[in-house]
């Protein structure tokens, strides 16, 4: 028998989820040196590029641009898109793992973490995932609704999804006007009676997680003041050690220096609070009118770190909409594991164990959020994938990677043939991508995405 990678029996490798760590993967796999290898990329939406398409804000399109890298990859023959295909529903694991003598899994995190507390399950409530994933056309959340009525919204955390949300609530919506962003959206923002947004931290400048660009972003608005209390910005003796690191400094410095400038005198505010954490959201007739907040102090954790503890010190803010970002979580799949207290896919160095202490599962790997929970940029997902990958290659030049039962090129076809699944090739999204592009151009925009997964299909069957 012919070894694996080698023109006379080619490493056949299916990888899940065709976000940027999977063509970060694929990309890796594909560009290793004297490997033979052929490439099956399945996403569980007729679109590929994951966040970049579903979660990179619609003002952020350089960001974006990291697309045409993507493209390139698809590109090569040696790899092949299976769109709107979903693992454990249009077939399992083991079926995947039968046809490949690898599997990687970047299917990144797609849910979010609870704050626990009382009120959370109030209208009006949510995720900023949802938010996200609601202004950028998302068929998985395009049907959400946001009361924008409101004269005052609390979104908690300041990471830079934080930061994102509270720029899309508080800019002038005619500068979204020609972006990507979903059509409803910003009819709905064109309407915002939204004046307020409170942004808050549990911990203090020093430790806010957004990058400076994002913080800086935020006071350049032309619509809004960033607000920021001056004794609030000061940084606690137990984060003073943060401020060696020169892009805390350069957050810290920006936050301090903006509020000396006070209230400033532009319609909307965003009041950016430090050492504050929510307790309980407050309602009347099921829906949210106010959230309660308490003070913290900021103490050592002991590791080196610093953590937030109640000072015991309430207020009250009246809000009508709350917007969490406190952190993302994976989704368990059917027949792979999942570790339910880090909300990733549990792992040594990205190949896939059963569980923590567990031997590796052999022909099993992961990249990305999944494999390392949400952290990092875009870009940082390149190294991460080729890190996997490498361990995957050790593998494969240690003989332990294990030979698929059948990695013939046409025995996913047949599996989907007999399930009936209908799966989308590159060349069909590339027709989706001219189609939305077009009809952006009439009223001046990007592109007016398709939000729901049935209308992409139909707009694929020949009339």
């Amino acid at each position: 028998m012919a070894a694996l990678g080698t023109p006379q029996r080619p490493l056949a490798v299916a990888i899940v989820g065709a976000g940027p760590s999977g063509f970060y993967a694929a990309e890796a796999l594909l560009k290793a040196p004297g490997l033979t290898v052929r490439v099956d990329l399945f996403d569980r939406l007729p679109t590929p590029f994951g966040l970049v398409r579903g979660g990179v804000a619609p003002d952020h399109q350089k960001i974006k641009s990291v697309v045409a890298v993507y493209e390139k990859t698809a590109a090569d023959p040696r790899l092949r898109f299976f769109g709107a295909v979903k693992l454990g529903c249009d077939l399992t694991a083991e079926e995947l793992a039968a046809r490949h003598d690898a599997v990687i899994y970047a299917v990144g995190c797609e849910s979010d973490r609870h704050m626990g507390i009382p009120g959370e399950d109030l209208a009006g409530s949510h995720s900023a995932t949802e938010f996200v994933g609601w202004y950028n056309g998302h068929p998985d959340h395009r049907g959400r609704t946001f009361d924008l009525s409101c004269g005052a919204v609390a979104v908690i955390g300041v990471g830079n999804v934080a930061m994102d949300v509270t720029r899309i609530l508080s800019r002038d919506a005619e500068d979204l006007s020609k972006t990507d962003i979903a059509g409803y959206a910003l009819d709905a923002l064109r309407a915002s009676k939204v004046k307020t947004v409170w942004l808050l931290g549990r911990r203090g400048p020093a430790e806010a997680a957004y990058s400076p660009a994002e913080i800086e972003e935020i006071g350049e608005l032309s619509t809004a003041d960033l607000v920021v209390d001056p004794a609030k910005a000061v940084v606690d003796e137990v984060s003073q050690g943060e401020l060696a690191d020169p892009a805390v400094k350069k957050k810290v410095e920006y936050v301090q220096e903006h509020a000396k400038k006070g209230e400033g005198s532009k319609e909307r505010k965003v009041r950016l609070r430090f050492r504050i954490s929510p307790v309980e959201i407050i309602g009347e007739n099921g829906r949210v009118t106010a959230l309660r907040i308490e003070k913290n102090e900021l103490v050592s954790d002991g590791k080196g770190g610093v953590k937030a503890v109640g000072a015991g010190v309430f207020e009250t803010i009246p809000v009508g909409l709350v917007l969490r970002s406190v952190g993302y979580r994976g989704i368990p799949i059917p027949g792979v594991p999942f570790d339910e207290k880090s909300g990733h896919i549990p792992n040594v160095d990205g190949r896939v164990v059963a569980a923590s202490g567990k031997p590796a599962l052999p022909g099993q790997y992961v990249v990305g959020w999944a494999k390392r929970g949400p952290s990092g940029l875009i870009g940082t997902n390149r190294a991460d994938s080729v890190a996997t990958v490498s361990s995957l290659l050790a593998d494969l030049k240690a003989g332990t990677l294990p030979a698929a039962t059948d990695a013939s090129l046409d025995a996913t076809l047949r599996l989907l043939a007999d399930k009936k699944v209908r799966a989308l090739s590159f060349a069909d999204w590339r027709k989706l991508d001219v189609l939305e592009k077009a009809a952006g151009a009439k009223t001046g925009k990007i592109r007016e995405k398709f939000t729901r997964v049935s209308d992409m299909l139909a707009a694929l069957i020949p009339q």
